[in-house]
């Protein structure tokens, strides 16, 4: 696991790295821009002295490397095309469904939590119910065992 920054509360510091990959990844999503160069874009913010700089770092290039496999876990339940999605919608499901997967160790409602909550603070009025909902269904897939389904 991730360390947060020395005498930074670990789940606060993470719930910051979650923002910056969401705002960096939608950035890389309509620019295409070097995912390094927004990187170390980001790495200037003066908030980021506050985020689990590793966790954001994972997220930013790890993501687009499973493009493909994270997208396909939940196509079918979007009920839309991924061109058809929202980009911010997009970055949150891609970044949930990648914790999802690879970050088991953080409980599958603290992922739908923090993926709502960005929802409501950067998406559109009623992007965090299709957040949430698709994200809900996923869950029920991908963690059967702690979701009971």
């Amino acid at each position: 696991m991730n360390k947060p920054p020395r005498g930074l509360n670990p789940a606060h510091a993470r719930r910051r790295a979650r923002r910056f990959a969401m705002q960096a990844l939608y950035q890389w999503q309509l620019s295409g821009q070097n995912l390094n160069d927004i990187e170390a874009q980001y790495r200037e913010e003066p908030d980021m002295a506050r985020a689990d700089v590793d966790y954001f770092s994972e997220l930013l290039h790890r993501i687009p490397a499973s493009i493909d496999e994270l997208d396909s876990e939940y196509a079918g339940l979007a009920g839309r095309e991924t061109e058809e999605i929202d980009p911010i919608e997009l970055a949150l499901l891609r970044i949930a469904t990648y914790e999802f997967k690879y970050h088991i160790e953080i409980p599958y409602k603290v992922v739908i939590h923090e993926a709502v909550q960005l929802a409501k603070t950067f998406g559109a009025n009623e992007a965090y119910k299709f957040v949430n909902g698709v994200l809900d269904s996923l869950a029920r897939r991908l963690r059967k065992i702690e979701t009971g389904g």
